[in-house]
């Protein structure tokens, strides 16, 4: 499955810190009925065989609708349920071993915090970037904010599609238009809402109205 710009207006990454009784897939689902496009399988702390069986669960959602489905960091795991890529942070598996364990018809995603590592990803043949933190967020405290400035100036620099991550919400996404990012990543915007699936609905309609305005200079 190929990635492209739509597929970024609303990506969601999993955390299990808010998992129900019927399990990540049907959280999983649940985003992609509200208009989730695109699914990044989060795991930090769970086991290998554990972290598997998640995977296998939630490709069977998505392939159901046709979703791009990745992994984050676990290479092996992205290759072993056939995912349709995987995603990398700096300090993770480096992107040409990535590539060359899962082929050039995969999807490999980068996290970057600057634009010399948006230039090196792009260079590198990463698919698209996830920018961030682009507000204050509880799941990685050791990231710095970035500047509206820097934000614009990595949108602007690479061909690849980019999308915004850290600490968005309904409440601050259309403060984002006009940096020209391509959608937005979210967690507990999403997964630790009662419903999913109506929390993703509004996080679709606001992402495509910040996306639609910059393009066609509203700002």
């Amino acid at each position: 499955m190929k990635v492209d710009r739509k597929s970024m207006i609303l990506y969601a990454v999993t955390d299990r810190a808010w998992l129900g009784d019927n399990g990540l897939e049907t959280q999983v689902e649940a985003a992609i009925k509200g208009g989730c496009t695109f699914i990044q399988l989060r795991e930090k702390y769970l086991k290998y065989n554990d972290f598997l069986e998640s995977a296998k669960k939630i490709k069977v959602v998505t392939d159901r609708y046709q979703i791009p489905f990745v992994i984050n960091d676990n290479v092996e795991i992205a290759a072993s349920v056939d995912a349709d890529g995987v995603h990398i942070g700096q300090e993770d598996e480096k992107l040409a071993n990535a590539r060359s364990i899962l082929g050039p018809n995969k999807i490999i995603g980068v996290s970057v915090h600057n634009l010399e590592e948006a230039m090196k990803a792009e260079e590198g043949g990463a698919n698209y970037i996830g920018v961030g933190s682009v507000f204050s967020t509880t799941t990685k405290k050791d990231i710095k904010r970035l500047t509206s400035d820097t934000l614009k100036e990595i949108s602007n620099a690479v061909n690849i599609p980019v999308v915004a991550i850290g600490g968005i919400t309904k409440d601050n996404i259309l403060q984002l238009s006009g940096s020209g990012v391509d959608g937005v990543a979210v967690i507990s915007a999403l997964f630790a809402k009662t419903d999913i699936t109506e929390a993703a609905r509004e996080l679709y309609i606001l992402s495509n109205i910040m996306v639609q305005s910059e393009r066609n200079g509203f700002i």
